[in-house]
């Protein structure tokens, strides 16, 4: 079951619609479950600030290695510019709340 999806970029919240929400939701959620020790995703806020990647799965901050971040970030800038009105992603805010 989808959840509630907010997504922000540069400090602009980017309206979606279900297809898009929902395929950021599964893209995002199926990358961090992946991580070591991330266990079950009840909410879930991921902020890519420049090359710094923040995760708070559950209330909890969640680390990650070099490698994952990267894998993490380029994988969300790459999905988000081709979203219409996104051009130059130097920040992102995904929240999700399943």
């Amino acid at each position: 079951m989808a959840g509630d999806l907010s997504l922000i970029v540069n400090d602009i919240p980017i309206k979606t619609d279900h297809f898009v929400a929902g395929f950021v939701e599964h893209t995002v959620c199926g990358m961090i479950e992946a991580l070591k020790d991330a266990g079950k995703i009840n909410n879930l806020t991921l902020i890519v600030d420049g090359d710094r990647v923040m995760i708070d799965l559950n209330g909890a901050p969640l680390q990650t290695n070099v490698f994952a971040g990267k894998i993490i970030k380029s994988t969300i800038v790459g999905m988000l510019v081709n979203l219409k009105g996104v051009t130059d992603i130097k920040k992102v805010s995904i929240i999700i709340d399943k």
